[in-house]
């Protein structure tokens, strides 16, 4: 599938461009590692999953241009202590030298982690990312208080891979996060994966508190529904929640073209204004941007 039809794609809805909320840039002997555990066919993963772009950094970001993203972040992630600070300096000079891209930063619940994040904030970071499965942690834990404290006063999105898939985690499913909201009800919670394998519970989530969105990273597409189908069930709750949901990839970790995963999202049957929404107009809201 060529950059053309993923162009056509939105030149065909009436739209500026695309915006997409979760895409990976980190340093490279991060993103090494990434790759060679999904080549691996990892135990989070158990089934092959051939990365579809795995071009040096400034060709990746080339090829999203090209393919007409607005703006992308750079999504990433520790699964240990004393990670975080390191990666939120790498992705502070990555947007500085990539305009585009939304300043991306993450956390771990360390001492000295509501430090760092008020940095961060303090240093231009737009979105959060936080991975409760790699991490391995639980998102109530005392050290975050501060921390989602810290981002629901200042408005700042976090996506967080909170659902049980592609395996459950100690931490995963809508309970741990729930309690989160529960005491910060004013977090802009962007659910990762539209929460699955857990669709309903996390579509129940975003109905009871208004700042919870949910992104489309690889659900809906062929590769997934395999695993985790979406319940057709659940479309009208889709489409009531238009203002909610966001368009999310995962390039370059995808195991297809990244046209599959819009055609996936219109072979949903939601509408061209819902497919606007969720494509470009959301995530313009969201972050401030121009043509929302």
């Amino acid at each position: 599938m060529s950059t053309a039809e993923v162009r056509a794609f939105w030149q065909g809805l009436g739209l500026p461009g695309l915006i997409d909320v979760h895409t990976h840039f980190m340093p490279k002997n991060v993103l090494d590692k990434v790759w060679a555990y999904f080549d691996a066919a990892g135990p989070l993963t158990g089934r092959p999953w051939p990365i579809t772009y795995r071009q040096e950094e400034a060709e990746r970001v080339a090829l999203l241009r090209e393919f007409g993203v607005r703006a992308f972040t750079s999504m990433l992630y520790p699964h240990r202590p004393g990670m975080a600070v390191w990666l939120n300096a790498w992705a502070a000079g990555f947007a500085a030298r990539t305009p585009d891209c939304l300043h991306t930063a993450t956390f771990f619940p360390e001492p000295g982690a509501a430090g760092y994040v008020a940095q961060a904030l303090q240093d231009g970071a737009r979105v959060f990312k936080a991975h409760l499965q790699v991490g391995g942690y639980d998102p109530d834990d005392p050290l975050l208080e501060e921390v989602w404290g810290l981002l629901a006063e200042s408005g700042t999105p976090v996506v967080t891979h909170c659902g049980s898939g592609p395996v459950p985690g100690k931490h995963t499913g809508p309970g741990p996060i729930g309690a989160v909201l529960g005491r910060h009800p004013e977090l802009r919670l962007v659910v990762a994966h539209m929460g699955l394998p857990e669709y309903g519970d996390f579509l129940d989530l975003a109905e009871r508190h208004r700042h919870v969105r949910l992104d489309t990273t690889m659900a809906f597409t062929a590769f997934t529904e395999r695993d985790a189908p979406f319940p057709p069930a659940e479309l009208p709750r889709l489409r009531a929640l238009q203002g909610r949901i966001l368009l999310g990839t995962d390039y370059p970790n995808i195991p297809y073209p990244y046209a599959e995963a819009l055609h996936a999202l219109a072979a949903l049957g939601l509408g061209d204004d819902w497919l606007r929404a969720v494509c470009h107009h959301n995530a313009a809201d969201l972050f401030g941007l121009p043509g929302s």
